[in-house]
């Protein structure tokens, strides 16, 4: 028996009520071992530990020989990490009673908190010999394999939980998770079509088939799996979600507007279909849309870096990148550990000429582990232009770590060493640089055009006219 959440007023809640009461005085009342089950039995689906472990203490103390009680109490020693108490109890009541599969599950459950998960999946086999309920335990050992990344035979106990319950979406979601960890696209779609064959009216089903159909790009079948779906239950948020992505890719964005609209009638509204929806009035050309739903995204969940992303991206290309500025500013002002935002920032800085933000951005973008090459050359460039050769050759220095021997960096490097008067440098890193490509000693001129006009840099560069 499991007590109502809502009312503790009620006949079937009045164990509870009177066990709840008598917390409050000094008087022991008096429960059968059952009542005392469901009582604890509640409180750990609570999540209220304290008073399950004074249920299980009280009712211990009016039924010690109740074995049921007692592997409560082991439950509660195994969220709590006692895996020593709860293992040397178990084995006590291993010998009162063998054939109890409880026993055998938390034993399992034991094995699998130490990571023993092969040690866990043969227990948890030996107490499916000593059960009719099986469902529960198949699930038991598909999650076991899944944490021995083991999907073959992981698939096979959770399609062994739909075999017995058809209604157990928990299992199919799993089973199609290993069907994609595997990449077996193909055989999921077998799968699901049979499965639906005895349930046609499966929602969830229909649901993860169209979006098998959508990773092997066959848009039209996915369309027509995600229109089941939704005759199958015409408030499912996720198939019409799914069915503007569809209609987004088959470029028919009216379609697609109408579909994720709908789920902001049925549900709150999401950043997901706001975003979407601005992205296909953007394609629609209808701007003053496009730019008021990427707003209320934004608004709706200022942490979504999509929002702030494609907010920025949208007046970066209609050429008003002031607007862009001032958007990637905000989002750098909620989020300062965002690389893309830091690129952003300093892509824009950059065009506006603001040379000093610019490099800042992409040294920022370095700090936070964004080691790509045009990073590196884009701030080692900005420090040319701001006249800190020391400090782009430093730049350049690091980038070599990541990128030996690039021929972009070693005819900056020699450039920038021509500069400083270091010519012993300059000539090692600049015949160093037409050892492995000559075709780029263009950059000598265009980034070094003092440095070109050296005597020394003419003779070395004539030698590969």
């Amino acid at each position: 028996m499991e007590f109502s959440h809502n009312d503790n007023n009620n006949n079937n809640n009045l164990p509870l009520t009177k066990f709840e009461s008598m917390l409050k005085t000094n008087h022991v009342l008096f429960f059968d071992s059952e009542e005392f089950e469901n009582i604890i039995h509640h409180y750990l689906n609570q999540g209220k530990i304290a008073l399950a472990k004074k249920a299980i203490k009280l009712g211990l103390d009016q039924h010690p020989s109740s074995i049921n009680l007692r592997l409560f109490k082991v439950e509660v020693f195994i969220f709590e990490d006692k895996l020593l108490e709860a293992d040397s109890l178990l084995n006590e009541l291993y010998t009162l009673d063998p054939m109890n599969e409880e026993i055998y599950i938390q034993k399992a459950n034991i094995f699998s908190k130490k990571d023993e998960h092969q040690q866990a999946i043969d227990v948890l086999k030996k107490a499916l010999q000593l059960t009719e309920d099986v469902v529960d335990l198949y699930s038991l050992i598909g999650m076991e394999y899944l944490f021995l990344d083991q999907f073959e035979d992981a698939k096979v106990y959770f399609m062994k939980c739909l075999e017995s319950d058809s209604n157990d979406y928990s299992a199919l979601y799993n089973v199609i998770y290993c069907f994609e960890f595997l990449k077996q696209h193909e055989e999921a779609i077998t799968y699901l079509n049979l499965f639906l064959d005895s349930n046609p009216y499966c929602e969830v089903a229909w649901h993860q088939l169209g979006k098998q159909y959508f990773t092997l790009k066959d848009y039209n079948k996915a369309l027509t799996s995600f229109d089941f779906a939704i005759i199958s239950d015409d408030t499912f948020v996720g198939a019409y979600l799914e069915r503007g992505k569809v209609l987004e890719k088959l470029k028919r964005y009216e379609d697609a507007i109408e579909n994720y609209t709908i789920t902001l009638k049925l549900d709150e509204p999401t950043s997901f279909a706001l975003l979407r929806i601005g992205n296909c009035y953007e394609k629609l050309q209808n701007n003053d849309l496009a730019i008021q739903f990427y707003d209320r995204t934004v608004h709706e969940d200022p942490l979504l870096d999509k929002g702030w992303i494609a907010i920025t991206k949208f007046y970066n290309k209609k050429g008003n990148s002031q607007k862009a500025l001032y958007y990637i500013n905000r989002a750098i002002n909620i989020d300062a550990e965002n690389v893309i935002y830091w690129k952003l920032y300093s892509q824009i800085n950059q065009r506006l000429k603001f040379y000093e933000e610019a490099e800042r951005g992409f040294k920022k973008t370095l700090e936070l582990g964004n080691y790509e090459l045009n990073t590196w050359l884009s701030r080692g460039d900005l420090l040319i232009k701001l006249g800190e050769p020391q400090a782009a050759v430093y730049n350049f220095e690091q980038t070599l770590e990541f990128y030996p021997e690039n021929v972009e960096i070693e005819y900056r490097l020699a450039g920038l060493y021509f500069c400083l008067n270091e010519n012993d440098k300059g000539i090692f890193h600049l015949k160093n640089a037409i050892k492995q490509n000559e075709e780029y000693s263009f950059i000598i001129e265009e980034l070094f055009p003092e440095v070109a006009k050296k005597i020394l840099v003419k003779s070395i560069l004539s030698s590969i006219q």
